[in-house]
């Protein structure tokens, strides 16, 4: 048996699978550093300083380039370590928050080709992540991490790159790992990904049809825009829209929405969904503010703010209600600062949706907090 540490760079392999390096058997390992297509072979027997030195000797300036070859060339490179042989591969988890990292963890447990997989729990701020196996390290090796990233890794102690700066919380003293099957991977992945387009890559990333919080936020939104609305106002716009969680339950009011959805996998999702319920457009928010295309009786932003959008845009949406949707403290800090500096908006209803709960993701091997959601509505002031 042998042990592949697949990476995204060296100093990877010594922060989260310094355990694997050192285990007391001894075995051959090889190290697969991604960014820079190297491998790295411990020979069985071998020494933790020998082991150590070898890593430290690939140890690289910062690269924001850095990021998985694909699954095929990482197949070919983990085909070619194992030579046959019976071996383990360990890599990054899908949810690692810095995203090559995340990425290639997916990939190499893709590219595994049937060989067991574990995946490093790594840097997850925001999931507490089930494990399978746990590795207390003891001081002596406590000191030896340290001492490598004292030594070798002083600059990126020193950088400002989100993806690659350490700080305690990266540099483990207990190296934790799970197992996963494809879909929990594909959905770990998905979840972490909720800023970017990855987060398509699997139907329904947040458990919207499942997730108890969610679908009390959903019910309560609907509730308090039919408040609000009748059935005679006119369109709903549904900014937007994902995979027509909000949209199915509005139509299933009666209202009349145009949904619109960017991304185009959710958005094929959602078409799907409200074929003959509601009109689905591509349209982002920038768009419906420039070219003012979609008249309604009201503009729904439920749970989308997130994104830096420049919340002036809204002075140019062709409706004169907005309803917005956010979680305390992205009210406080995106909407709030805003509203109380424009004249063209008032504030004339707020309400809790949901409060804060602590819910399970994909299948229970995760859980994490979710924090509520406070809506506001908007009126468009004379003048």
């Amino acid at each position: 048996m042998i042990d592949i540490v697949v990476v995204l760079r060296a100093e990877d392999a010594v922060l989260d699978f310094l355990s694997v390096l050192t285990d007391p058997e001894a075995r051959e390992v090889h190290v697969l550093c991604a960014r820079a297509a190297e491998s790295v072979v411990l020979p069985a027997g071998s020494n933790r300083a020998d082991r150590l030195a070898a890593l430290a000797r690939r140890e690289r300036p910062v690269d924001e380039a850095a990021a998985s070859p694909g699954p095929g060339p990482l197949a070919e490179a983990i085909g070619e370590a194992a030579a046959g042989r019976a071996a383990r591969v360990w890599t990054h988890s899908p949810a690692d928050n810095r995203g090559s990292r995340g990425l290639l963890g997916r990939d190499a447990a893709t590219a595994a080709g049937g060989l067991p997989v574990l995946h490093a729990v790594g840097y997850s701020p925001y999931l507490q992540v089930v494990s399978d196996l746990d590795r207390p390290l003891d001081r002596d090796l406590v000191a030896a991490k340290l001492r490598f990233v004292n030594r070798h890794c002083g600059h990126l102690l020193r950088t400002d790159s989100v993806q690659h700066r350490l700080d305690t919380a990266r540099i483990p003293a207990t190296e934790r790992f799970f197992t996963a099957g494809a879909d929990e991977r594909e959905r770990l992945f998905a979840l972490l990904a909720s800023l970017g387009d990855d987060a398509a890559s699997v139907v329904d990333p947040w458990e919207f049809a499942t997730s108890a919080y969610e679908q009390e936020r959903l019910d309560a939104t609907t509730s308090w825009i039919a408040g609000w609305c009748t059935l005679d106002d006119g369109p709903l716009i549904e900014v937007g829209a994902c995979e027509g969680a909000l949209t199915t339950r509005l139509t299933g009011k009666g209202f009349d929405v145009e949904a619109t959805e960017p991304n185009a996998l959710f958005r094929a999702r959602l078409a799907e969904r409200v074929a003959g319920e509601a009109r689905v457009h591509p349209d982002d928010l920038e768009t419906l503010a420039a070219e003012r295309r979609l008249p309604g009786a009201a503009y729904l932003l439920i749970e989308m703010l997130y994104y830096g959008q420049d919340l002036g845009l809204l002075d140019s949406l062709p409706a004169d209600l907005v309803f917005v949707a956010l979680e305390p403290a992205a009210l406080a800090a995106r909407l709030r600062p805003w509203l109380a500096a424009s004249t063209g908006w008032e504030q004339v209803d707020e309400t809790q949706l949901v409060f804060p709960a602590v819910e399970s993701v994909c299948g229970g091997r995760a859980y994490l907090s979710k924090r509520g959601s406070v809506g506001v509505l908007l009126r468009r002031t004379a003048g």
